[in-house]
């Protein structure tokens, strides 16, 4: 960030937002924000609690194994549409149309087949995330030198040789890139499955502070989400720094 001319540390923008927060919630203009500081005792207090330890590790399972199941059938799956025209055409209008539509409307209809428990949640964050990941996954292999697909072939490469060591690697960048972005996506799909389906996790920490009013509680808890899920979000954009050159080799 610039500012007058001078260059201020890429974080500069957040004490800009938290000395707004805090003057805001010292002004009392409202309930819903208390002040930054209060929010931060009050996280340090929360999270010695049993009960946050107990929700984190409910958040942390349900949004583990959705965003897994994402990636070992997003990414084959992505690959396969990239490599198979007919395949290709069959699937993509309906990836299309699931990665535009509200899932949350679909949430009604996981509950009658999965039941309230958490193999809905983790139904509902794999939907949430799968569906940018096989569209980046198709993206990366259509971006792959065909010259690289013959000299494999011409090697005598069988198609797993060819699917292991030339097209996941050439596409490695738009995999990465779209595992980032699903995984964002997955943080709303665990809240959303944990608010609706099955009030455990976070979303119970959430539904029972906004019940009480514990407003301070409330945004100490989601400071956590919102940190852990931009934590995960930079490692990957780093890793997708460090495999750019991939796209220049291909």
């Amino acid at each position: 960030m610039i500012v007058f001319g001078y260059r201020l540390p890429g974080m500069s923008s957040l004490l800009v937002w938290g000395l707004l927060w805090e003057i805001i919630g010292q002004m009392k203009l409202t309930f819903f924000v208390p002040p930054l500081t209060k929010v931060m005792a009050t996280l340090f207090e929360v999270i010695a609690t049993s009960a946050f330890q107990k929700a984190l590790a409910e958040t942390a399972y349900a949004f583990g194994a959705g965003v897994f199941f994402a990636i070992v059938i997003g990414i084959p799956v992505g690959i396969l549409m990239g490599k198979n025209r007919l395949l290709d055409e069959l699937l993509l209008p309906w990836v299309n149309v699931f990665l535009s539509a509200p899932l949350t409307a679909l949430v009604p209809v996981l509950m009658v087949l999965f039941g309230f428990g958490m193999k809905s949640i983790i139904i509902t964050t794999t939907l949430f995330a799968i569906w940018i990941i096989i569209l980046n996954s198709r993206a990366g292999v259509k971006q792959i030198n065909r010259s690289l697909v013959e000299m494999a072939h011409s090697f005598g490469a069988s198609p797993v040789d060819a699917f292991f060591k030339i097209y996941f690697w050439a596409a490695l960048p738009e995999i990465l890139g779209g595992v980032r972005i699903g995984i964002i996506r997955a943080v709303k799909g665990v809240i959303i499955g944990q608010l609706l389906i099955s009030i455990v996790g976070f979303g119970a920490l959430f539904e029972l502070y906004s019940a009480n009013f514990l407003m301070s509680h409330f945004w100490a808890v989601l400071i956590v989400l919102f940190a852990l899920a931009f934590s995960i979000s930079e490692f990957l954009a780093y890793l997708e720094r460090r495999v750019a050159y991939y796209a220049a080799k291909r």
